[in-house]
């Protein structure tokens, strides 16, 4: 994620001036031989709907020519122009530009090398003829003069709030009411799509409150921000997460979101004479079916947690839980406690368990990707996301364009040195934690975090103090071993040895999301759409082959109006805004032809 800002000299805004230009007049002649001609043979062409009505990365001459020729006559683009200065880094010219096509606007991120295009980021930004009320298109809110029939602000929410679901149905329902599910509400709400957001708990945030008491984001405020209201300038680095929970209840009211809580879906399947879903919620104990035309999955990046099955399992006579079911560690002081697993809810679990006088053993079956909080802050979010990127003009809506504008092809090689210099910078950190027996790795290509996150959403933590407990035996380790079975009162290693237990805690993380859609849709609709998350990279948990872009995430899937948004707050702000565009302009009736859409290799 790292990113240097350079003096700018004239050359290279002029360089990129005069690429504009010739890429502006080969596109509206129509020329995709022409356009080739300015790329080099190493090339990619990442475009979020601008073209393609996807997210889809074309990687070589060969994939750009075939999508340009298959979307140019409609999309029409045109008005290239360079947005600031153009800046050098290294052998690389890069700069901001915006553009036009028949039916909105955009912006986009360009790389070249040698003259010509390495790389190219185009997204939508805004549909014409339907712009979001923001800014010089904000609504009055006052009604001026005189009117018998006058409607307060707080009579028409409750008119909308009475309606729909019952006597007017939502273009959009979505399922899931955590940050994902509110971030995109939100968008759609100012796009003008009417939605409900469907959650199972109490009140919106509940989704933080409920988990374990330690835990906290462990991502920066700067990445985490939500659409439309930033986190306020005196907000912790690092929010604790009954204060996550709590804003995201006050954004929920504030954005006038219709937000169903304690609500849970029955299940759902599409009417495709209808053209629409039928969903069967429970509403506060009463049943109600819900017929919108768009399905949306906000469950989170991932499925249904993972709970491994043991022999002897249904024999023991303390407690098992999955992380998702800790309550937190109150109740387990002087308690000898077992963590099945390695990774950011273990440690943060086991470090809490500590706290509270329990006897902890980290059961470690697999090596995990360790990096430390301040080090991933400075070295690889800090370019971004940070108090210095801030001041230095770098809003997060341009670091996430800055971040997007980085093929996943090619992002292992830009990840690489940061990583590289976390390790030599925290190497004698890494050696106690071995010394300990801790099994440590940095990816399949020693290429880091962000590509373990976004090829298998797992493997990893990013330490806040749990790592020192376990290099100094505060934490007890077991490294390398699995469980043979499960006794009443302890827990029979692969090695032959035995751990006392009075509690188990399953630290496994969870399936794909398609899991939900099985859950609540059907199983052949799950395997239809296939799995989620992953890139195909063919390393460890993401199985080939290549994919290019995050599989069925925020665009169309191979189920018609299904669609899947998750990720972490940072993905969930970004890329809402591209889902939101594609429900608004379907609502609207445009015409979106989808180029590209992903075949299914895996079904789980």
């Amino acid at each position: 994620m790292t990113h240097t800002e350079v003096r700018t000299p004239s050359h290279a805004t002029s360089t990129v001036n005069a690429w504009l230009q010739e890429f502006d007049e080969a596109l509206q002649a129509r020329d995709s031989q022409r356009v080739l001609t300015l790329f080099n043979d190493e090339c990619y062409w990442r475009d979020f709907l601008a073209f393609t009505w996807n997210l889809k990365t074309c990687e070589g001459k060969e994939e750009i020519q075939a999508m340009l020729d298959a979307t140019l006559a409609r999309t029409r683009p045109s008005q290239w122009q360079l947005d600031g200065e153009a800046s050098e880094n290294g052998d690389t010219i890069e700069a901001w530009f915006t553009f036009k096509t028949a039916i909105a606007s955009g912006k986009g991120y360009l790389r070249l090398k040698n003259g010509k295009c390495w790389t190219l980021l185009t997204t939508m930004q805004a549909l014409n003829d339907f712009p979001e009320p923001r800014n010089h298109h904000r609504p009055k809110g006052a009604e001026h003069g005189a009117n018998k029939q006058r409607e307060t602000w707080l009579e028409a929410r409750e008119r909308e709030e009475a309606e729909l679901g019952y006597t007017r149905q939502p273009y959009c329902v979505i399922i899931g009411g955590g940050q994902g599910g509110i971030g995109l509400g939100a968008r759609l709400k100012q796009m003008g799509v009417s939605t409900i957001i469907i959650e199972r708990n109490e009140r919106a945030g509940d989704s933080w409150r409920k988990r374990y008491k330690s835990l906290c984001l462990h991502d920066p405020v700067w990445y985490d921000h939500l659409p439309y209201i930033p986190f306020p300038e005196n907000w912790p680095v690092f929010a604790p997460k009954d204060k996550v929970g709590d804003w995201l209840e006050m954004y929920t009211k504030v954005m006038e979101l219709n937000y169903w809580s304690s609500t849970e879906c029955q299940n759902a399947r599409f009417d495709d004479a209808a053209g629409e879903w039928i969903v069967n919620v429970k509403r506060n104990g009463e049943e109600i079916t819900l017929r919108p035309k768009q399905l949306v999955m906000a469950t989170g990046m991932s499925g249904m947690p993972n709970v491994p099955k043991f022999a002897g399992a249904e024999s023991f006579e303390g407690e098992q839980q999955h992380s998702s079911q800790h309550p937190g560690p109150d109740a387990y002081a002087g308690k000898k406690c077992v963590i099945v697993g390695s990774n950011n809810s273990a440690h943060d679990i086991a470090a809490a368990l500590w706290e509270h006088d329990a006897d902890v053993t980290m059961l470690q079956r697999s090596s995990t990707h360790i990096v430390k909080s301040d080090s991933l802050m400075e070295e690889v979010l800090g370019p971004l996301y940070s108090e210095e990127a801030v001041a230095g003009g770098l809003t997060h809506e341009k670091a996430d364009l800055l971040f997007a504008s980085i093929p996943y092809k090619v992002l292992p090689d830009f990840q690489r040195p940061a990583f590289d210099a976390i390790k030599r910078r925290d190497a004698e950190f890494y050696q106690k934690l071995e010394d300990a027996g801790f099994m440590l790795d940095f990816g399949d290509d020693e290429s880091g975090l962000f590509l373990k996150y976004l090829r298998r959403g797992s493997g990893y933590y990013i330490d806040v103090g749990a790592c020192d407990l376990v290099a100094n035996g505060d934490i007890k380790l077991r490294s390398g071993v699995g469980i043979e079975r499960i006794n009443p009162r302890s827990i029979t290693l692969t090695d032959g040895s035995e751990l006392d237990a009075d509690l188990i805690v399953y630290a496994t993380g969870y399936g794909s999301m398609n899991g939900w859609a099985a859950r609540l849709i059907s199983q052949e609709v799950a395997d239809k759409v296939g799995k989620c998350w992953g890139l195909g990279s063919d390393t460890t948990k993401d199985p080939g082959p290549w994919e290019g872009e995050l599989r069925n995430m925020w665009k169309p899937t191979q189920q018609e109006a299904l669609w899947f948004h998750g990720g972490n707050l940072h993905q969930s702000r970004h890329y809402s805004h591209y889902l939101a565009l594609q429900l608004k302009a379907r609502m609207e009736g445009l015409d979106t032809p989808v180029y590209g859409l992903q075949p299914v290799h895996h079904v789980s």
